[in-house]
């Protein structure tokens, strides 16, 4: 064997060592976003808010006894609407916040069930309690994807005008209650009184 042929050698094997080296940045450098943003969702950015909420029109949740929910609806007072689903352990982790909420008689609290077996859904609400006035199911996640919605859960305050006024992300915590969502609702609120 000659040193050309030497040096020819296939370098395929070499470069399977550098897989893992290029997963490993990526995953740094997700992680480096992560830190730079403190973890904080808000940080992501929503194109709906300061905007009219989109045309839908949702069926009832079959055995719960609410109407369903259309855009129309959304229009002369202040709404909190919450995207949940009953296999979603964060939405379980809300739905104490969400029953405070129902509680404020200046909004309603309506829900979108997301991609939901809706018997799963009636037991959900049976067992922690229904905080929605209406809630509409959207199986196929349509009216999600027009909500702009990366997930569930996620809430959006929309002011009396039907304008989208606040977008939560993830589960509304106590101190997200306080720190946010609350003050969200009482800035959408200030054009009423």
């Amino acid at each position: 064997m000659t040193a050309t042929e030497e040096t020819r050698k296939p370098r395929g094997p070499r470069l399977i060592f550098l897989l893992p080296l290029g997963v490993f940045v990526a995953l740094a450098a997700v992680f480096l976003i992560r830190l730079e943003t403190a973890g904080n969702l808000e940080a992501v950015p929503s194109a709906l808010v300061g905007k009219p909420v989109p045309a839908f029109d949702l069926p009832a949740l079959e055995g719960v006894a609410r109407p369903g929910l259309m855009g129309a609806d959304l229009k002369g007072k202040v709404t909190v609407v919450n995207v949940f689903a009953s296999w979603c352990g964060p939405c379980r982790i809300e739905h104490p916040q969400l029953i405070a909420l129902a509680k404020d008689e200046r909004i309603r609290v309506v829900g979108i069930n997301y991609k939901d077996v809706p018997a799963n859904a009636v037991r959900f609400l049976d067992e922690l309690g229904n905080p929605y006035t209406a809630i509409g199911v959207d199986t196929t996640g349509r009216a999600a994807i027009d909500w702009g919605v990366y997930g569930v859960p996620e809430t959006f305050v929309v002011d009396a005008d039907g304008i989208i006024r606040y977008k939560h992300i993830g589960p509304i915590d106590a101190a997200g209650l306080e720190a946010t969502v609350l003050p969200a609702i009482e800035a959408a609120l200030k054009p009423l009184e």
